[in-house]
């Protein structure tokens, strides 16, 4: 695999802490699996705060940031069983990956942290690369 882009983004959890008591942000901000995700919760500022700073982190390594269509509702954070994050796009992020990057077979790393006052994710866009015989 080859890194076509990479991007990280820190938030203060004080400014989520804030932001998540708006119900419109929430909906705004954040997909409605995110959102039934969150209900099973305890720590709903840690958990909005690493979700936020994903898809801030996301839109760094693709080199667009929010704009030209993106939306942060068009990404999704979410867990497998073990509880590893990962990244669900829908159709127009992949396409706005592929016009941008020029790829089509990606995969996405994506590491989060938090602590008391901050919350932290690192994402990695790589390529697959074809093996020739």
């Amino acid at each position: 695999m080859k890194i076509i882009g990479v991007g990280v983004d820190i938030v203060d959890n004080k400014r989520i802490k804030k932001s998540i008591r708006n119900k419109q942000f929430i909906s705004r901000i954040f997909s409605k699996k995110e959102i039934n995700q969150s209900k099973k919760i305890n720590d709903k500022i840690n958990y909005f705060s690493k979700r936020f700073a994903a898809k801030e982190s996301l839109s760094k390594a693709i080199g667009t940031g929010f704009r030209k269509g993106l939306n942060f509702r068009d990404i999704s954070i979410l867990n497998d069983r073990y509880g590893k994050p990962h990244y669900e796009l829908n159709n127009k992020v992949k396409k706005l990956i592929y016009s941008k990057l020029k790829v089509k077979k990606i995969k996405i790393s994506l590491s989060l942290a938090d602590e008391k006052k901050y919350s932290i994710a690192f994402s990695v866009i790589h390529k697959w690369l074809v093996k020739v015989q």
